[in-house]
């Protein structure tokens, strides 16, 4: 009954358009003093210090920073243009490019926002000159630009690995080839399309000689320094993630300073705009934390972990309810909310079915991928429908991305009956 109730408050509020963490705060510090007395109000500056003081949590507003400079770097001009050399001639022609650089800005920014608005400012352009369908160009934007929470590094998945308690490396190893997989599966659908199809390609590209595209290749080099420098600092044990992030900032700064790209505007833009969601961010975590503490000091998560063992529900049967509850929860809830208000609640009983935490930590990204291209709160959405040119309807995006939803759907089964997929790379870099 406390959980119902205080799903039921959560959701009220929320729905009364109240900032995310205000709810959290109102039902954390409220259920506290209701049911544990007024002595847990004192506890609240000890567990926003925990969070604040945490070496782990560092590096949220290094990677932010990180992805606020790649966005006014100008690294994905030329790359972009690059890689559509290379992929143009496939069934779906430019399509394959925009989740192929999705991949490639993901591996260097670590958010789903920046990877969705950067690809999408170049990108829509070049396809208006094709004709290309709009539709399956803002779809294939929308959820490339999702890449970004799950291909490594990834704020969500650092974020997800201080509320588990969870190896951030360790999560960044195992979410690598997944993430691979899913655009793999991404390229696979527009391939399809396409074939069935065939107008949504737009006009035919022309065909470029080998000697051309290798001239080409050096546009992927600043993408591939910083992602060396970011992922190959932590897969070879040079760094931590936190550090990493710090040399990262470093490497994206060097970048856009021979590019000539930075200046004082640029930096004051880049670091404003990272202040603030931090700010947002951190807030978030403070309050949610101190909510996971009370509900803790209840009891809440043994219990509920208690009632569902009893129910004697298979391993698959259990991560598929999950799964459905995910997909509801992401209509109408942000996605760091979502993460921070269940995961405590839910970890346990995945746990008890018999998954690990890393696997589980995988999979939920892909699951917080699926919220950001489902209406009505899908902030991928909203990313793309706002640097579209013509401001056509909403509906264009959300139709648009339904073959890339079901693609989601179709990777989170592989990893459930092969959930090795995720465990092997961590399990052999690091000797499990």
């Amino acid at each position: 009954m406390q959980i119902l109730i205080g799903f039921v408050v959560l959701f009220g509020l929320l729905a009364l358009g109240i900032h995310v963490a205000g709810v959290l705060f109102v039902i954390g510090m409220g259920g506290g003093l209701l049911t544990l007395g007024k002595a847990i109000a004192l506890d609240f500056g000890n567990q926003a210090w925990t969070v604040l003081n945490s070496f782990v949590m560092t590096s949220v507003p290094l990677f932010i920073l990180l992805g606020e400079l790649l966005l006014r770097s100008g690294v994905t001009d030329q790359m972009y243009n690059s890689l559509s050399l290379w992929l143009s001639r496939l069934p779906g022609g430019l399509l394959h490019t925009n989740i192929g650089a999705c991949a490639i800005l993901a591996a260097n920014s670590g958010s789903s926002v920046a990877t969705a608005a950067t690809i999408g400012t170049v990108a829509i352009p070049t396809f208006k000159a094709r004709r290309y369908n709009d539709r399956i160009v803002l779809g294939s934007l929308a959820a490339g630009g999702t890449l970004g929470i799950l291909i490594p590094p990834s704020i969500n998945m650092i974020i997800y690995g201080s509320i588990a308690d969870t190896s951030v490396g360790r999560l960044f190893m195992a979410s690598f080839i997944p993430g691979i997989i899913l655009a793999v599966f991404f390229m696979a659908i527009i391939a399809i399309i396409a074939v069935i199809w065939p107008a949504v390609s737009g006009v035919p590209e022309a065909k470029t000689s080998l000697a051309h595209k290798l001239r080409t290749v050096t546009s992927f080099l600043p993408s591939l320094f910083i992602i060396f420098t970011i992922m190959g600092s932590i897969y070879l044990g040079w760094a931590t993630p936190t550090e990493a992030a710090a040399l990262g900032v470093l490497a994206i700064l060097l970048v856009a300073w021979l590019r000539g790209r930075v200046t004082i505007t640029m930096l004051h833009e880049a670091f404003a705009s990272s202040l603030k969601t931090t700010a947002m961010i951190l807030l978030i975590m403070v309050t949610a934390f101190y909510m996971n503490f009370v509900i803790s000091l209840l009891g809440i998560p043994q219990s509920l972990s208690t009632w569902f063992i009893g129910l004697n529900l298979s391993p698959h049967v259990t991560i598929w309810l999950i799964v459905v509850f995910y997909i509801v929860m992401g209509t109408f809830i942000e996605t760091i909310a979502m993460m921070v208000t269940t995961v405590p609640l839910v970890l346990p009983l995945v746990v008890s079915a018999g998954y690990d935490p890393v696997w589980f930590g995988v999979f939920l990204m892909i699951l917080c991928e699926a919220s950001l291209i489902t209406p009505p709160v899908g902030m991928n959405l909203y990313v793309v429908q706002g640097i579209r040119p013509d401001k056509g309807p909403m509906k264009d995006i959300v139709i648009g991305v339904l073959p890339f939803l079901a693609m989601m759907v179709l990777v989170l089964a592989v990893l459930i009956y092969f959930p090795d997929i995720v465990l092997w790379l961590p399990n052999r870099m690091l000797g499990y």
